[in-house]
């Protein structure tokens, strides 16, 4: 969808941020020493930090991405908000008060506390780096999807522009000026979406809803029909000699169900489908058409806003309420869910079709679902597996559980915040208050999204963008607000892993393993510069992952963390055998095997190379299953194999 830029959403962004920046300015003062620019001298009270803590966590993936995939596939999206919820009790019972004990600034000072170790520095450096810019990714990609409406910027001037300010952030004030960041945007984004929520709540359901004052375009889907014929859909569809319906089945165009339907020079594209009971449906669709010279065709006509020119309409609606009302009213929680589950409501899916004359086309087509379904787990292509009986689906869907428990306690930029606070009953007391907000805003999401796909507001092109719009069909002040604060989101967390990635570079790296000799004003000064080339290498992979959800994306840098950094931490804290050398090689190994697992998935064979997907060598996308085991397994044969020798009795 093509976006217009509301004159009131750039000044409340530009409000937002002229705050953000000041803020980072103003504190800047207080984070001249290492100590100060790492970890904010330890001086966050655990309340602020807790707050932060879901500042920090509560990331593009949360907000955009969960209700994204909630509003285009239902329960799937909620699944991860539960894994992401239920990964900070591993880090509230077994990781915050060791962590605080023993690290100082970085994650690799609590992992070598016990060996002084430079090969473990070198290691746990590495994966910090690797887990912080895998993670950055998504971040970035939801940068660029909330700009291009909000100001009506392309998408990778939104990441650029993204990137400047974040590093702008990180360079003047570090840890101090995150964290106050990330408690701002925090709270903000809790008390705006339970604003949003009682709003959806307030609205009920229509099946005619009004976008923001307008009312919505509706598809037609005709039937249900005995059978397939093509003259009973030419009676249905009212056609006469001068138009034509004709049926596509060949070449990539097998058995996939559409026919041409071509009306006063017109074409469009209308998809057959069956259900369950044998009953024939035929769809209305919107199309998108990518020529050999790169124009952009919609639904026949150049896209654009000016006379000849035409974009998507937008999408989600319940197509069937109950007792066949048009309109619900307010609804209570509890009424939300039993209401929604007795209705039937518009999903959308899309097909790829590639053209002999050098043309992609796309076409995005509605399936009518009932409310019951959408409740349940499975619709998303990649749960797929949940109802089958295929079993590299299921075991797909147990990695991903798997990496967003296990992942949260291996995230860098979430355990760096440990050190912020003065004492170890701080770490515990900010880690609780954390999961309440976290916990809180997460059940919102189920609303927003389920919001989101009956709005009438939803971009069939992009899901990152669900709640913005769900926002903007309420009113253009909420999409105005809820814009900036989805845009500070972003600016949070994405501070909050340069400077992970920063003291990894200076600390690590450079003063433990290279030993260079560095004052607190050098150490300060490196890391700023490191800041700035890790957030360029943020800028530049934000650009290039532009079509992923950003949810998914970060499902595959839980996997990265969880496999990498979770093994060494864990045994470290409750296996006396662990050596040195058993966790360097274990963060090696795990760290490598699930980048390789990701990147020769069906998932990167199709998105990043362009190959088949079918082709793909590793059986399911998700490692974690594989790779967080292995790292386990890697970690106790390595220790076991270098046990340092005992000592002979002296005679």
């Amino acid at each position: 969808m093509l976006y217009e830029p509301s004159l009131m959403a750039v000044l409340i962004f530009g409000v937002i941020v002229a705050i953000t920046l000041g803020l980072s300015f103003w504190l800047g003062a207080k984070a001249k020493s290492a100590k100060g620019y790492f970890a904010a001298s330890g001086g966050i009270h655990w309340f602020i930090n807790g707050v932060a803590f879901a500042g920090d966590y509560l990331s593009a993936a949360s907000f955009l991405g969960i209700c994204g995939m909630i509003a285009f596939y239902g329960y799937d999206g909620f699944l991860y908000s539960i894994g992401y919820l239920a990964g900070w009790i591993v880090a509230l019972f077994v990781i915050a008060e060791p962590l605080k004990r023993m690290g100082r600034f970085t994650f690799a000072d609590a992992l070598d506390s016990r060996f002084q170790s430079r090969g473990i520095k070198l290691a746990a450096a590495i994966s910090t780096l690797a887990v912080s810019i895998f993670y950055l990714i998504p971040q970035m990609v939801g940068a660029g999807a909330l700009i291009t409406p909000l100001l009506g910027f392309p998408h990778y001037v939104g990441v650029l522009l993204v990137g400047t300010i974040v590093i702008i952030i990180v360079v003047t004030a570090g840890m101090v000026s995150t964290t106050y960041v990330q408690f701002l945007k925090g709270s903000l984004l809790v008390v705006f979406s339970t604003l949003l929520t009682v709003l959806i709540l307030q609205r009920g359901f229509s099946t005619d809803p009004v976008n923001n004052g307008k009312s919505t375009h509706q598809f037609q889907i005709l039937g249900p029909a005995a059978s397939d014929d093509i003259e009973h859909w030419n009676n249905e569809l009212g056609l006469t000699e001068q138009d034509s319906l004709t049926p596509l089945n060949e070449g990539p165009w097998k058995d996939k169900g559409y026919l041409q339907l071509t009306r006063a020079d017109k074409i469009s594209f209308w998809k057959l489908t069956q259900n369950a009971e044998q009953q024939y449906f035929l769809s209305e669709t919107q199309y998108k058409e990518k020529t050999a010279d790169g124009k952009i065709i919609i639904n026949g006509l150049p896209q654009g806003t000016g006379e000849g020119e035409t974009d998507f309409y937008p999408v989600g609606r319940i197509s069937k309420l109950p007792d066949d009302k048009k309109e619900t009213g307010p609804l209570g929680l509890t009424e939300f869910f039993s209401t929604l589950s007795k209705s039937e409501v518009i999903l959308w899916g899309s097909d790829t079709i590639k053209l002999k004359a050098g043309s992609d086309l796309t076409i995005y087509f509605p399936k009518p679902t009932s409310g019951e379904k959408v409740l349940s787990p499975g619709n998303h292509p990649k749960f797929a597996g949940i109802r089958g009986s295929d079993l590299k689906g299921k075991l797909n869907f147990l990695s991903l559980m798997l990496a967003l428990f296990c992942g949260t306690a291996s995230l860098p930029h979430i355990l760096i915040r440990y050190y912020t606070v003065k004492d170890q009953a701080s770490a515990r007391k900010s880690t609780i208050v954390g999961i309440g907000s976290i916990g809180y805003f997460y059940i919102l999401t189920l609303f927003m999204g389920l919001g989101a796909m009956t709005s009438g507001a939803m971009d069939v092109t992009n899901s990152n963008m669900a709640a913005p719009l769900l926002a903007k069909s309420i009113s253009d002040w909420l999409f105005a607000i809820i814009s900036a604060i989805a845009f500070t989101t972003v600016l949070g967390t994405v501070s909050g892993l340069i400077i992970a990635s920063s003291g990894a570079v200076v600390h690590d790296l450079m003063s433990s393993f290279m030993k260079i000799e560095m004052n607190d004003f050098a150490k300060v000064r490196i890391a700023k510069i490191a800041s700035v080339v890790v957030g360029l290498i943020a800028i530049i992979l934000g650009i290039l992952f532009k079509e992923f959800n950003v949810n998914y994306l970060v499902g595959w840098a839980f996997s990265v963390a969880a496999s990498a950094n979770l093994p060494a931490l864990v045994m470290l804290l409750f296996w006396p055998k662990t050596t040195k050398q058993g966790i360097t090689v274990a963060i090696f190994v795990g760290m490598i095997s699930s980048l390789a697992w990701i990147l020769l998935s069906a998932d990167s064979y199709k998105g990043i190379y362009g190959l088949k997907p079918e082709d793909a060598i590793v059986p399911f996308s998700q490692p974690g299953l594989v790779t967080i085991p292995l790292g386990f397994l890697t970690l106790i044969l390595v220790s076991l194999l270098t046990q340092p020798k005992k000592e002979e009795a002296v005679s």
